[in-house]
C-alpha cells in the first residue's frame, strides 16, 4: 500500500490515522489536504477533515513488486504494448494535424518522464510558432491529440506529451524552481502561499517538487481543469485549525472578555 485517504475531526487526527494504517512515521509520508474540515457550532455544520497520505519515493515498493491491494484511486498499470500503440497512433494523428497546418515537420517518439508516458517530439523550423504564447499552442495540440487517441485507448490509458525545442523540459524545470521558491517563502513567512491556476499535469509537477518536505502540504483549490494550488506550511495549518468557528453570518464567535 503506497497511499491512503483518511478522515478525522482535525487534519492532525486524519494524518495520525493515515500513519497508523501505513505503519510509518510522519517524516516518511507526504500529505495532500483534501478537505480542511469545520468544527461547526455546537456540533452543527461540522465536517470531517480529509487527507491523502503517500509514502515518499524512497519507501515506496519497487515497480516490479506485485501488490495484493491496489491503493484507492490508483491508475492501472500501462503495458509496454499499450504505450507503444498509443504513441504510434498519437504520432500519426499529430503528423496529420501538422500537414493540415502546412507545417513541414517530423515527429519522433521518445520515452516520457513516467512509466505511462510517451513523448512526441516535433522537429521543425518553426518551433516558436508551435509553442505559442506561454506554450498555449503546444498545449492545444497535446489536448487535441490526447482526445483523439483516448477515444480508442480509454480515459485511463497512456499519457502523451507533445514537445518541441525541449520546451516541456524547460517548463518542468521552471515549475519545480517556482515550487521550491514558494515553498521556502511559505516556511519563512509561516503563511500559506497561493499558486496561479495550473492544469493537472503542472499541479503534479509542483506537488512532486515539494513532496519530500515534511513541513509543507499542498492542496488544490477550485473546480475545472485549471485550479489554484495552496502551499501550506505546518505552522499556518495548525493556526487555522485553532481559529474559532464561524457563525452563520460568517463572523468568528466572540471571545470571552476577561
Amino acid at each position: 500500500m503506497e497511499q491512503v485517504e483518511t478522515e478525522g475531526n482535525t487534519i492532525d487526527e486524519a494524518i495520525a490515522k493515515a500513519l497508523k494504517k501505513l505503519g510509518v512515521e510522519r517524516d516518511q509520508i507526504t500529505v495532500e489536504i483534501l478537505a480542511e474540515g469545520k468544527k461547526g457550532i455546537f456540533g452543527l455544520g461540522a465536517k470531517k477533515a480529509r487527507v491523502r497520505a503517500l509514502l515518499r519515493k524512497s519507501l515506496a515498493p519497487d515497480e516490479g513488486e506485485a501488490h495484493a491491494e491496489e491503493a484507492p484511486g490508483r491508475k492501472r498499470k500501462i503495458t509496454e504494448g499499450e504505450l507503444a500503440a498509443a504513441a504510434q497512433r498519437g504520432k500519426e494523428v499529430l503528423e496529420e494535424i501538422l500537414r493540415q497546418m502546412e507545417i513541414a515537420a517530423t515527429v519522433e517518439i521518445k520515452p516520457g518522464g513516467a512509466p505511462d508516458e510517451a513523448l512526441l517530439d516535433i522537429h521543425c523550423d518553426c518551433g516558436g510558432l508551435l509553442i505559442g504564447r506561454r506554450g498555449q499552442t503546444l498545449e492545444a495540440l497535446q489536448y487535441l491529440v490526447t482526445r483523439i487517441v483516448s477515444d480508442r485507448q480509454g480515459r485511463d490509458g497512456p499519457q502523451l506529451i507533445i514537445d518541441t525545442e525541449n520546451y516541456q523540459e524547460h517548463r518542468r524545470k521552471g515549475l519545480e524552481d517556482l515550487a521550491l521558491r514558494l515553498g521556502e517563502k511559505a516556511k519563512r513567512q509561516r503563511k500559506t502561499v497561493t499558486v496561479d491556476p495550473l492544469d493537472a499535469a503542472d499541479r503534479r509537477i509542483v506537488q512532486a517538487a515539494l513532496q519530500d518536505d515534511p513541513w509543507l502540504t499542498t492542496k488544490s483549490l477550485g473546480m475545472g481543469a485549471y485550479r489554484r494550488m495552496l502551499i501550506i506550511p505546518e505552522g499556518d495549518r495548525k493556526r487555522k485549525e485553532d481559529e474559532p468557528p464561524q457563525t452563520p453570518a460568517g463572523k468568528p464567535e466572540p471571545k470571552e472578555q476577561k
